[in-house]
């Protein structure tokens, strides 16, 4: 309750001089959405939406943060390994896939992504599925998905130029150039974020690794990429090719807590690269049918390097190595949908994959890995009668082992490891009742499933663990009722509660061999909670919004196994003011509850920050922006030892021209 009295505090401080003005009702916010790269359920209200006004609103940079603003969604860095990720009601990445455009774009090898490599200047929205999402995504979405959309131009001449500077001796630059002339369009996107370091909080305590307040090898290059070149030969229909490139820089801050059992690793990633090729067409046929498709080409390259110690200069110690990732997948989706039986919009997917990771430490021979994974779904929406619809959906899943190669580091001899294949079947249903124009109740079922990565069924865990090639899909049960409800013209809430049950876990089990482990599917777990959003809009230029979350995790088959990286307890809320005519003032506040950081037990406290920005159009294409975060210099952490940004500064300049 305190945060909320100290928000309603700064609000009044801040309500004088006040005009008529509508909020985001500028040049700055009105952003072309590239249909294209949409997954559609046409009923559907389950989806969670971040604009791209919200992610500059925020001054959220890269996807993970800009996707932290939302409920039951956890943001959390991976401290060994500096990679920023988040939860969505529990489920981690693996679990939940990403995508852009509708393109597969996780790692091949564990199913992850390091989110804070994707700069957002080139994104036009995101969508969050949580628990239910469509099957036309195709296979392993056992805890949601989330898709990250692009923009395309509509104007002749689009040009929209950012540049900024931030703490840590940063900087920020994006340069968005488009155009549509008659039936083709061209968009250009270059981003790129440069820091040497982050500042922290004067409260955290200096220890013998790390003596003053510039966090050591927090350093970050992420240069960004892209083009895409499209044709609407009629209004239905549409066309296009797109590529993205990627090159990212990287350390990674060394461990400082006090866990013993932890090691100190003296990580940095000189290579974080990525491509993505990709086609999207639709093609309406008869005006009650259409075929979507898209083929993509995706390659992930990465490179680290372990050091001695923190001067990061030698590689002598039995720690030391230089690792090599060079990744690629291939494949495509075709979907087909029609309305042609009345009251239905009847939609059928058909999807491949191909993963190929290819792995080595320098000196040492290239080991190759493979998989494909082939699925058909089929998603109906039928509407009964004008307020009822049911959407059930149904899909059936292969993933196949092709190549799984083993090294002896002893005899320098490589061999195959067993091959396997595994199959799955999801199926869901989801109704919507709209009552009123005012209110709505969606309720979904959704039986789910996640195949094993290449990681789960083949890493020997620096020699801790053995493999397991059969290992068979995880499953979930999850139940999910949401409501949208507007009590009065500028009042609105969104209640939601939910459920999942997990089996056929992937767990690590101990000594199958003399001090040796191994993952097995021996788990089954819980998650179940709520989340609540209310938005208030007090005046014509002062918006109130919160989210309040709730999630428990339970581990039915071993509970003294802690599941880690989400809290019980979050809370989001925010003001946007607008005192006058062009100026926007923006106050936000975050806090979480403590959480566990390892499966043993130990915590990171809770947190409250705060943080603001100012924004002011000085002219028609011209924005400042301005802001703090961390307002109260907060010593804090996602994961146990691994301290956050103390507070922390930045200033942008945007231009913005459309004709």
């Amino acid at each position: 309750m305190k945060i909320f009295y100290l928000i309603i505090f700064v609000s009044i401080l801040f309500l004088c001089n006040l005009k008529a003005q509508n909020l985001h009702d500028t040049i700055f916010n009105k952003i072309k959405i590239y249909e294209l790269g949409e997954v559609v359920v046409s009923a559907s209200n389950n989806k969670e939406i971040v604009s791209q006004s919200e992610m500059q609103k925020f001054n959220n940079i890269d996807v993970a943060t800009s996707i932290n603003i939302l409920p039951s969604i956890t943001l959390c860095n991976v401290g060994a390994r500096n990679e920023s990720t988040v939860y969505i009601r529990g489920f981690n990445l693996r679990s939940v896939p990403v995508y852009m455009d509708g393109i597969p774009v996780y790692v091949p090898y564990d199913g992850y992504v390091d989110l804070a490599r994707f700069t957002n200047s080139d994104l036009s929205k995101i969508e969050i599925s949580k628990g239910y999402s469509s099957i036309l995504y195709g296979a392993n979405t056992i805890g949601g998905s989330i898709n990250l959309i692009s923009s395309k131009p509509t104007k002749k001449i689009e040009i929209n130029l950012k540049a900024g500077v931030l703490s840590g001796n940063g900087f920020i630059t994006s340069a968005n150039i488009g155009s549509k002339i008659g039936k083709f369009y061209f968009q250009g996107n270059f981003s790129k974020l440069d820091r040497q370091y982050y500042t922290l909080s004067k409260d955290f305590d200096t220890t013998k690794n790390e003596t003053d307040w510039e966090r050591d090898n927090s350093y970050r290059n992420d240069n960004k990429a892209s083009i895409k070149i499209g044709f609407t030969p009629y209004k239905t229909n549409e066309y296009s090719i797109n590529y993205i490139y990627q090159h990212g820089e990287k350390g990674n801050p060394i461990y400082l807590g006090e866990d013993k059992t932890i090691k100190v690793r003296y990580w940095q990633w000189p290579v974080w690269d990525k491509q993505s090729l990709y086609f999207i067409s639709k093609t309406t046929i008869a005006e009650k049918n259409y075929l979507k498709t898209r083929l993509f080409y995706d390659k992930f390259i990465n490179k680290l390097n372990s050091y001695d110690n923190n001067t990061y200069s030698t590689q002598t110690k039995p720690y030391s190595f230089t690792s090599y990732y060079n990744d690629f997948s291939y494949g495509g989706n075709i979907e087909a949908g029609t309305e042609i039986i009345s009251k239905n919009i009847l939609k059928v997917a058909a999807h491949f994959k191909s993963d190929t990771h290819r792995e080595n430490n320098e000196g040492e021979p290239v080991r190759h890995f493979s998989d494909n994974t082939y699925s058909l779904g089929i998603e109906n929406e039928y509407s009964m009668i004008n307020k009822l619809k049911l959407i059930p959906g149904i899909s059936y899943s292969v993933r196949n082992s092709l190549i799984a190669e083993d090294y002896n580091s002893q005899t320098k001899v490589i061999s195959d490891l067993r091959k396997n294949k595994n199959s799955a079947t999801n199926a869901q249903i989801a109704v919507y009742y709209k009552f009123t124009d005012d209110f709505d109740l969606s309720i979904t079922t959704a039986h789910k499933t996640r195949f094993a990565t290449m990681k789960d069924r083949y890493s020997y865990k620096m020699g801790t663990a053995i493999p397991n090639p059969d290992l068979k899909a995880e499953t979930a049960m999850n139940y999910e009722i949401v409501s949208h409800i507007k009590l009065i013209d500028k009042f609105s809430i969104e209640p939601a509660i939910f459920y999942s049950q997990l089996n056929n876990t992937i767990q690590m089990v101990n000594n199958v061999q003399p001090s040796i482990s191994q993952q097995q599917n021996i788990g089954k777990a819980e998650f179940y909670g709520a989340d609540f959003s209310i938005s208030y809009k007090v005046l014509i230029n002062l918006m109130l919004n919160a989210n309040y979350t709730f999630i428990q995790r339970n581990n039915i088959a071993n509970p003294d196994i802690k599941f880690t990286d989400v809290p019980n307890h979050k809370i989001f809320a925010y003001i946007d003011y607008l005192p006058f005519k062009n100026f926007e003032f923006i106050f936000s506040t975050e806090y979480n509850s403590y959480r566990f950081s390892t499966s043993y037990g130990t915590i990171s406290p809770e947190f409250v920050v705060f943080n603001s920005q100012i924004s002011y159009i000085i002219a028609k294409y011209l924005k400042v922006e301005t802001g703090i975060n961390n307002i109260l210099d907060k010593n804090y952490s996602l994961i146990e030892g691994y301290s956050e940004e103390g507070r922390n500064f930045y200033f942008s300049l945007i231009f913005n021209f459309k004709k």
